[in-house]
Parts: structure tokens; sequence; C-alpha cells
């Protein structure tokens, strides 16, 4: 259903995919006009025809680099056939009803249908208004670039008839969304709509915005996680130039200063008694016995079988967005506003709200773009630390954390242990067990409800689908450690351990078994989309090509979101300790691909991702303290230590659009690990190899 909504210009509505639980529970009537309208416009994506020629889609999602505003706008422009500059996807504030949560790379699939099926409703309406005034048959007329065009030559604007559009309530044309194989928008490789925005630096992030009154603020933060205060002597702080206010919050005290160079160096002049966190006797090699420990046992494998085994451990990560978490917060005596980069920003609200004491409808949530996320921003540890600021200090607050805050008492990826043991008999795979343990996070910062399923998938994670392959009897088990640590969601969640892990091991068999990887692979693959990806890098890749002494070559496939990729990684690992990806080649089954430049960069940055945390990206722990502090010391993969070749292919697919964000983690990680044991001939075990 679309329904059209009480306004001047053409304005109309349609249900979420992921909202029509909420959304059938809506009733549509009409005005004193006779003008069609919902009490459930919140939970809908609304679409608007201004008079100036703009097509306005505010959108209940939140771009953080993925692209999702260019593949929002790409479908509007392909149904309502309006030029790709006239389509505005600005983003939605929080709402009050509805799912506006931003994650598990089902933002493109939930909205290919709503999206199209909106803005084919508004072409029809705008073609049926252009017959009334033209006294032609609807049929006549055609659209292009924003306009109605007769048969004579003539055109209307669509600004021009959205007045007039809004009053029809039946159509002359069909308001249906094209097949597929009309489509001259959808499927075409697109550059950003934003690009000259994001390098002209017009593009506002947070800490771009300035609002009336916010002071630039910093906390001091403990130095171990989890840290309290016993006591602060801010008299020094106090007298310094520039400082309005010093305070203290949960995570430690913060100064409110008239610059955040006023504000660093007040917070550094802060003389603070802290108690060690909980954890402060533990450290890697305690967490990681732990984990070892907490491993459910495999049980016994199938009389007369030969066994081939492996155990895993991953380090935590942390998300480490280029664009730091920033907040700003004016909190008032009965209301208050909000501006923040959120996956989550209901959820957020209602936190803010309960946090400062006040209802959430009288809270306001103004969602911002956000300078990366992979999952981060799902939780919102700063802006509700912002509130509080603003509300102890009395006065509206611009926060920043500092990579060292983020890195150090931010979320993380938690640390796991993996048990795999691959049962063969008679040159075939007849049972596959893989056990694992995480640690868990026990105790909720600031957690909320829409995070519950991404943190259920953290602290206890279910077997990925080892059923990829036809390896017989599937079993397995999970189980976790607690410690008080700060974790979240990281970029694929729990696939991207699990399938590394389990991908090391199909190579692994492969090598007891005499068979080729690939050829294994091939013949036991359930799934013909995942043979035609690991076919297409094979053969793009040169799979089996001579390289040198100390240079390899890895392959490793993943199934999620509805999509399948595949990834082939080169490495040189002359030396063992300072190894190099040489070349990337990756092949992924997503559907309809709605910008297949977009998903080009989807997939290099998974190829990044893989790259880093299988080889140098990790964090210490060290006595309840997170060692690692800023990129010199996490060391994410830089330019140079790209990949010198990279190339993405993408397979033709008339479905439905399926995931992308994050379905290339888990390949491209399986893969860059299965290059260096081949480089090396050893069996990689601990990650990342160079930690």
């Amino acid at each position: 259903m679309v329904y059209s909504l009480a306004a001047t210009t053409l304005t109309i509505a349609a249900p979420l995919a992921c909202d029509t639980s909420s959304a059938q529970g809506s009733v549509p009537r009409r005005d004193a006009s006779g003008v069609l309208v919902t009490g459930a416009d919140e939970e809908m994506l609304v679409l608007e025809v201004t008079r100036a020629d703009k097509v306005v889609v505010r959108l209940p999602r939140v771009e953080v680099g993925q692209g999702i505003t260019t593949a929002v706008a790409m479908m509007i422009a392909e149904e309502l056939d309006a030029r790709l500059a006239d389509v505005d996807i600005p983003l939605a504030d929080a709402r009050t009803k509805g799912n506006q949560s931003t994650g598990g790379s089902s933002s493109v699939s939930s909205l290919y249908g709503p999206a199209r099926q909106l803005a084919a409703t508004a072409r029809a309406r705008l073609v049926t208004a252009a017959a009334r005034r033209w006294h032609l048959p609807a049929s006549t007329l055609r659209t292009r670039d924003t306009m109605v065009i007769a048969p004579d030559g003539r055109t209307a604007t669509f600004g021009s008839l959205s007045a007039s559009a809004a009053r029809i309530r039946r159509t002359a044309v069909s308001a249906k969304p094209k097949p597929a194989s009309r489509h001259q928008v959808i499927g075409r490789a697109t550059n950003r709509v934003d690009a000259r925005d994001l390098v002209t630096g017009k593009a506002q992030y947070t800490g771009d915005l300035n609002v009336a009154g916010a002071k630039p603020t910093v906390v001091a933060r403990p130095p171990t996680i989890g840290g309290k205060v016993v006591s602060v002597d801010d008299r020094a702080a106090r007298a310094m130039p520039g400082v309005h206010a010093v305070v203290r919050v949960p995570g430690g005290v913060a100064v409110v200063a008239e610059s955040f160079h006023h504000a660093f160096q007040a917070r550094d002049a802060l003389k603070i008694k802290w108690t060690p966190g909980p954890l402060a006797a533990l450290s890697d090699d305690g967490i990681r016995a732990r984990l070892r420990t907490a491993v459910p046992r495999l049980g016994t494998p199938p009389r007369g079988s030969a066994q081939v085994e492996g155990e895993f451990a991953f380090a935590f990560v942390s998300h480490a967005p280029m664009e730091v978490l920033t907040a700003i917060a004016d909190v008032r005596a009965h209301k208050a506003e909000i501006w923040f980069s959120s996956q989550t920003p209901m959820e957020a609200r209602d936190t803010i709200a309960h946090a400062v004491g006040l209802p959430a409808s009288a809270v306001t949530v103004h969602v911002m773009r956000g300078g990366g996320s992979f999952g981060r921003r799902l939780t919102f540890d700063a802006a509700v630390e912002a509130a509080q600021i603003s509300k102890a200090s009395h006065r509206p607050v611009k926060l920043m954390w500092s990579r060292n805050d983020d890195t150090r008492h931010g979320r993380m990826r938690p640390a796991g242990h993996h048990r795999i043991r691959v049962s063969h008999k008679d040159g075939r795979v007849v049972a596959f067990t893989h056990a694992m343990s995480s640690v868990n996070e026990s105790y909720g910062r600031n957690a909320s409800a829409s995070q519950a399923s991404f943190v259920r998938r953290v602290s206890a994670p279910a077997l990925s689908d080892s059923g990829l392959y036809n390896f017989g009897r599937i079993s397995g088990g999970s189980g976790g450690v607690d410690l008080a640590m700060p974790l979240g969601a990281w970029r694929s969640v729990d696939s991207g351990t699990m399938r590394t892990a389990e991908e090391i091991m199909v190579d692994e068999v492969a090598r007891s078994l005499g068979r080729d990887p690939v050829a294994l692979r091939r013949t036991t693959l359930r799934s013909k989309a995942v043979r035609a990806v690991l076919d297409k890098v094979a053969q793009a890749g040169d799979w089996g090509r001579a390289l040198p002494d100390g240079h390899g070559q890895g392959v490793a496939v993943h199934e999620e979101y509805g999509s399948c990729v595949a990834c082939l990684a080169e490495i040189d690992a002359t030396d063992p300790k300072k190894p190099r990806v040489t070349r990337v080649v990756m092949a992924a089954d997503v559907g309809t691909a709605v910008n297949p430049r977009g998903l080009e960069a989807q997939l290099m940055g998974t190829a990044v991702d893989g790259i880093s945390t299988v080889l140098s990206a990790g964090l210490h722990i060290d006595r309840g303290a997170v060692r690692e502090g800023s990129f010199s010391d996490f060391r994410w993969a830089r330019q140079r230590d790209a990949p010198l070749r990279f190339e993405a292919h993408i397979m033709p697919s008339k479905g439905e659009p399926g995931g992308a964000g994050e379905l290339g983690v888990p390949a491209a990680s399986g893969a860059v690990a299965n290059a260096y044991a081949r480089a090396t001939g050893t069996k990689p075990r601990r990650f990342p190899l160079t930690f």
C-alpha cells in the first residue's frame, strides 16, 4: 500500500518492508478535503515532490560511508524518471514508531521494494496530473529528466505538477515499478551523490556543526577499563583560561571549555585518584586461557575416520571509524536536543531520556552522517555522556571522544577461541565439528533494545553455516567468558572469525586428502551460486599459477545476507614477520546490485578489513587496560599495506537485492590466512599473525 499525505505538494508514503508488523496496524482515513492520510507516517518512507523540482525522501537510516543515500536516490530516480541530481536524501530524525536501525547489511534489501513503489506511484500521479492539464490521454505521455513530456514536445516539470498531483486519487497509468529489463539507473555504476560535498568539505559531520552555545568538551578517563573516580582536584583546571565547567560523569571527569585546545589542556591539569577497574589483575594470557577452557568438548568422531584438527585464537579488535565519536547535547529542564551519528537513533533517544530524567517525547535526536562505523554507532556511549555533561554543566556541549578514548574505553569485537575437528574417511569428509567460546559482555553499558540481536550474536554466537559444504554430520557448540568489557557488534559480527577458522580448515583438509583447495570446494559446495563466485575468482585470479618462493595464493568463500562471495588473495611472505598482500580478486552475487560501483567499494573495504585483522590489527589487554591507543600502535592496514592489484567481479542477477556491507570480511580474512599458510608452509592459529 502507498498512502497520500495531506499536503499542498505531492507527498506520499509507503510502509517499510522491515516495519510491516507495525504498519499493518495503521488505518488510512480521509480528511475533510478528501485527501487520503495515515496516522503511521513515522513508520514509513515518505516522498515529497517540491515546487522547486526536488524529490525529497527523508531516510530512516544513517549514512556512514556505505553509500545508502546514493543507492536509495538511484531507486527513486529510476522509477520517477528523475535526474539523480534532483533527488535529495536527507537523514530522518529519531522517530517514535517503526524500525530505524541501520545494520545487518539490510538497508538496501529492506528499502528496495518500498522506495521503488513509492516513486512509481508518484510518477503515475504526476503523469495523470499532466494528462488532465493538457487534456491528453495519459498513455501518450512520457517522463524524463524530472519532467512529463507530451507527444507535441510540451513539457511540465514535476514541481509544477506537484500540487495538482497531490489531489489525484485514481491514476490513469500503472503505478507498478518497472521490470528490471527497463532499468536505466539501477544496476549502472554510479558515483556517489554526495561525492563532491565530501571532497570539498561541504558535507557536515557532527564536529562541523555550530549549535548555539555548544562548547567543546572532553573527558578524563581512567587508566583501566571500568575504573572509577575516587577524588578529583580540579582547582588548577578551573583556573585555566577558557575553561567553563568541570563536572563528574560515570565515565570520568568532563571539562567544558572555549576550544578543544583549552579543554585538553585543562583535562591534563586535573589531579584524579582512580579505583582500578574490575579486570586490573587480568591480561591477554589469562583471558586466552579462560577462553580455551570455555570451549565445549567436541565429542566422539565417527568410527574409522581420520581427523584434521585446529584451534584458533582471535584478539579483541577496535572498530576505529575514521571520524572519532562526537555528540552535541543541549539538555534543558523540560527538553533535550542531541546531534550525533547513530545506527539506532530511536533507542538512543529513549536511553538518553532515561539518563537525564526526561520523557522520551521531550528528547529530539538529529541523525548526522558518520565518518565510518563498522558497527560502532549501533551503541551511543558518547551521546549519552554528552547529555549527562550538558545537564550537569547547565549548558550545551560538543563532546569529542579522542582516538585514545575510543580505542581504550570504547566498544570492541570480543576475543574468541575456536576448536574445529574435521573427520574424513575414504577420501571424503564425513563429519565437521566446530566449537568456540567468546568473551561475553557481562555489563551492558548503555545497551538498548534494538541492539539486543547484535549483542546476542556477540555474547552467545551460534554456529556459522558450516552447512555451506556437503561435509556430512555438522555439530558444535559455544561457550562464553564473563568479563566486564565494553563489547560491540563489529563488521560481520561472529562470521568474521568463525568462517575464517572454517575456511582455513577446508584448506588443511584438502592438503590431508591430497586435493587442490579450489577443487575440493567445487565438489563439496552445496550452492551453485557460491560455486560460481569461486570459479570466477579462480579464473580471474589465475589460481595455481607458479609463484616465487615465499609467495602464495589463498581462497575462501562465504554465504550470508542472501548473498555470497569468494576471494582470492596473493601474498608476499618472503619475510614472514612482514607479509604483504599483493593482489586481491573478489566475486560477489548479491542479487540485483543497485550500484555496482558502490558494491565494489564495499568489497574493497572488506578486503582491507581482512588484511588488517588477519595480519596486524588487534588490541592487547595489559592488567585491565587496553595497550593500544591510536593508529600508531593499533596497526590497521595503511595505503602501503593495501594490495597492489584489486579487482571485483559482480555476478549478473535478476534476483532481489541481498546484503553486501559485511559480506566480504569472512572470505577476505580466510583467503589472506590461507595465502599466508601456503606461502610459509605454516598453519596460522593466532590472529592477528604479527600481534
